[in-house]
């Protein structure tokens, strides 16, 4: 049966554009040597399988059973990526035809790269399925809800595994350039069906690549070629706009670049982007004003949990400039009144995270303050979630949830089904939850069979709003709101 399975994968490369006809035999002989196959059998039939995840299981169990691996999710999920590293064209093949269709048209482009990535399996489509997604209504707008099953679990023989094995400085990180192709190892992912394609942004080389495990359409990430710390400057501004001039329909947006409110990779700068429509984006103007050197910019802030400002302009040299006036009148900004410090002790506090889309000839920009302070009674962050909102969310608010996407750990799938079953029998056992629990049944006497998995989920959606509020350096009340006006009269002299 293994040539079969083979025989699956290589007409999956044909009807898919991977290969050709022509590359039959060499891409068969590759394949035979990977699953440890010395003849051929000529008696295989023609296969209609078609889906990429049983043609892959088919061979990954095969090679399991047969002792060429060990039957373990890094194990599996490193060999399968070797099997289909066999059908990816090389990078100035994937340039080329990147180019070709840019010619057409940007979005030609990314449509095409972004099927091509799905057919390679690097973005893992079949697996994104199995996160749970819904929407929630809050004050500010459609929250998105995702619980994150995509990524699989890492299994204690694979930990054990990655402890007992070497590190490595190569590549330096997983945004590296040197990743495309990479064989993996029990402590970082195989890359060998990974193929960015080079752009030019600010005069650099930089590669753009699709998340693997993307959280919304077109996930994608813009990176710099070369292995460079995360710095939010007035030069990440120009960045940005290079990246919405060459793709006007994707967003780009950058993480800060300090912990606790900055991404998961500090060390090496890069934008996280797509087409998808956030609902900050869609979140109004508040309050308009103006900046005195900027005439040619709108300027306002955002109604939103966080605290955000909203430039724009067809000006894009002068929007940056404007971006980075408030970037700098931020990291030096104090405002006691309300908690928020610049520095202590010599550790800065304040930054942005920045985010840019295109519309028309009109570039636009939000403006995210943040900052990381802690103290001892709120170690993770004081602009953090609330420790009595951890048993939902406890992770960093990245770039994606400042938009107002929630990404949730996967153990909350078992964690609310077993909860929803002692609400229901009123046998509520102690727990992270049991508080919440409580006070969701005294809300909600509705609470049944029926209903319980709906209302599960708006009340989690509650506690993300909550999260994003917490996150804001000036508060939605009265004193928070005079505070954000003295920050904005700060900047328009």
């Amino acid at each position: 049966m293994t040539c079969q399975y083979i025989q699956n994968l290589i007409n999956y490369g044909i009807d898919n554009g991977l290969i050709s006809s022509e590359d039959e035999f060499v891409i068969r002989n590759q394949l035979m040597d990977i699953m440890k196959i010395y003849e051929w059998d000529e008696s295989i039939c023609c296969s209609s399988i078609s889906d990429i995840d049983t043609i892959l299981k088919l061979l990954v169990d095969d090679a399991c059973e047969r002792g060429i691996i060990s039957d373990t999710t890094a194990s599996k999920d490193l060999f399968d990526t070797k099997l289909m590293g066999i059908l990816t064209p090389l990078p100035s093949e994937v340039n080329r035809v990147f180019r070709d269709n840019y010619s057409i048209s940007p979005q030609t482009a990314t449509d095409n790269y972004y099927d091509f990535s799905k057919k390679l399996n690097y973005v893992r489509a079949g697996r994104m399925k199995k996160d749970i997604r819904w929407q929630y209504n809050s004050d500010f707008g459609t929250l998105d809800i995702t619980i994150n099953r995509s990524k699989p679990e890492k299994d204690p023989r694979d930990i054990a595994t990655a402890g007992c094995t070497k590190s490595s400085a190569y590549p330096k990180c997983q945004l590296c350039a040197e990743n495309a192709g990479f064989a993996g190892n029990p402590n970082h992912p195989a890359r060998q069906n990974l193929r960015p394609v080079s752009v030019k942004i600010y005069g650099e080389e930089w590669q753009l690549q699709f998340s693997p495990y993307g959280y919304y359409n077109e996930h994608c990430i813009l990176f710099n070629k070369n292995h460079t710390p995360m710095i939010i400057d007035r030069a990440v501004f120009s960045k940005l706009f290079d990246a919405t001039e060459l793709f006007p329909h994707y967003f780009f947006g950058s993480n800060a670049d300090l912990p606790i409110v900055g991404g998961s990779i500090l060390s090496h700068e890069h934008f996280q982007g797509g087409r998808y429509t956030f609902a900050m984006e869609k979140a109004p103007a508040e309050f308009e004003f103006t900046m005195e050197d900027f005439p040619e910019i709108s300027a306002a802030t955002v109604k939103w949990n966080m605290s955000v400002i909203r430039l724009s302009s067809e000006n894009r040299e002068q929007l940056g400039d404007a971006c980075g006036k408030i970037l700098e009148r931020w990291r030096h900004y104090s405002d006691e009144s309300v908690g928020i410090f610049a520095e202590t002790d010599g550790q800065p506090h304040n930054t942005i995270t920045p985010i840019a889309r295109k519309n028309g000839n009109r570039f636009i920009c939000d403006l995210v303050l943040r900052n990381n302070r802690t103290s001892a009674e709120r170690p993770l962050g004081i602009f953090h979630p609330n420790p009595k909102l951890h048993h939902i969310k406890k992770e960093n608010i990245g770039l994606i949830e400042v938009m107002g996407l929630a990404v949730l750990p996967s153990r909350l799938v078992g964690e609310m089904e077993e909860l929803k079953c002692e609400m229901l029998s009123g046998n509520i056992k102690n727990s992270v939850h049991s508080e919440w629990a409580i006070d969701i049944l005294k809300r909600h006497t509705e609470f049944d069979a029926d209903n319980a998995d709906d209302i599960l989920k708006q009340e989690i959606g509650a506690v993300f709003e909550d999260v994003l509020r917490d996150c804001g350096v000036f508060k939605r009340d009265t004193e928070g709101t005079a505070a954000f006006r003295r920050f904005i009269r700060s900047i328009q002299d």
